[in-house]
């Protein structure tokens, strides 16, 4: 199929004509969100805050000359469906807003929830203990890791990335947050499976962390995703989880965060909603855990699963998060 070919942009300069054509060219070409788009397309374009686009087209201020050439080509890009954030550079997740592109997988919105699940346990222990340290495996962009960095002060959080380019994306985010804020997230390029073993008296974090966090690469190899922004243009290796249910990688997180986690320490894994059961099983089948179950997304979506490391919690321990869950019969 030819890929589509934005129209001659508008010769009238007002920033209404040109939001009006760019969702016009955007909602031709199947984007979900052609008007959202527009605006934040025309916000970059012109180096605003996405409300002044609405303000600018009432006014009838028109786009400046030397900008209109590189809107026209996002506006067609957006169109042969290049990921926005890729376009604009950034992803919003929570409060922050991270560099993204080629080379890492788009944090999504319902990942939100899973970084919740991470945080809420994080506070609990702070609260108890005075401090929590918390690992992500599979960090991609830093998402999951910068969130809990920022939002639970008293955390020592470590991030693990394999993919050199993934890892150098979570790097730039990890410095602009040191830099921002003075937040530091532990970011080390390694294969999540393997990274941080090892006793405390080695360096390494075996039996110590209070939560391990993880969005793995679990899509099984025969689904490919339906919308051409993730399959064409998030890495593979952070979409497949390999094995015939995708849950290969996942298994190797799992057994990871068996060795990780302190007893009664947290483990949170996202998952296709698809594959709430199987996940479950592949929890509870390593003998290591126990409150094993699924934990919905906001929408209500079976989204993850979050268990608790066996065998006896310390003193001040706090009492297990049951958070928005529920088991499946």
């Amino acid at each position: 199929m030819p890929e589509p070919v934005a129209p001659n942009p508008p010769s009238d300069a007002r920033t209404s004509t040109w939001l009006r054509w760019a969702t016009a060219v955007l909602d031709a070409a199947g984007v979900p969100s052609a008007r959202a788009d527009a605006e934040l397309l025309l916000a970059h374009a012109l180096s605003v805050p996405r409300s002044d686009v609405a303000r600018r087209a009432i006014l009838g201020t028109p786009v400046p000359d030397d900008v209109a050439p590189a809107l026209a080509e996002l506006v067609a890009r957006r169109a042969r469906r290049v990921p926005l954030q890729h376009l604009v550079g950034t992803a919003p997740f929570r409060h922050l807003e991270l560099a993204v592109g080629p080379g890492v997988f788009v944090p999504r919105p319902e990942t939100e929830q899973v970084a919740q699940v991470a945080v809420d346990e994080a506070r609990a222990v702070v609260a108890g203990s005075g401090r929590a340290t918390v690992v992500d495996l599979c960090a991609g962009s830093g998402a999951i890791a910068l969130a809990v960095a920022t939002e639970v002060a008293g955390t020592d959080v470590h991030a693990v990335e394999l993919d050199a380019a993934a890892h150098a994306w979570a790097e730039r985010n990890v410095t602009a947050v040191r830099e921002a804020s003075g937040v530091v997230v532990h970011l080390v390029r390694g294969d999540a499976r393997t990274a941080l073993a090892g006793p405390a008296a080695d360096g390494g974090l075996d039996g110590t962390v209070d939560v391990v966090v993880s969005n793995p690469p679990y899509v099984p190899p025969g689904a490919v995703p339906r919308d051409p922004e993730v399959a064409d243009h998030d890495p593979g290796v952070a979409l497949y989880g390999l094995g015939p249910d995708g849950l290969e990688v996942p298994r190797g997180i799992t057994a990871a965060a068996a060795r990780l986690l302190r007893p009664g320490g947290l483990y949170v894994m996202e998952h296709a909603e698809v594959q709430a059961a199987a996940a479950r099983d592949m929890v509870a089948a390593t003998g290591a855990f126990a409150d094993v179950r699924t934990v919905v997304d906001l929408a209500g979506r079976d989204r993850m699963v979050v268990a608790r490391r066996s065998g006896p919690e310390r003193a001040g321990d706090p009492e297990p998060a049951r958070g928005r869950g529920r088991m499946d019969p």
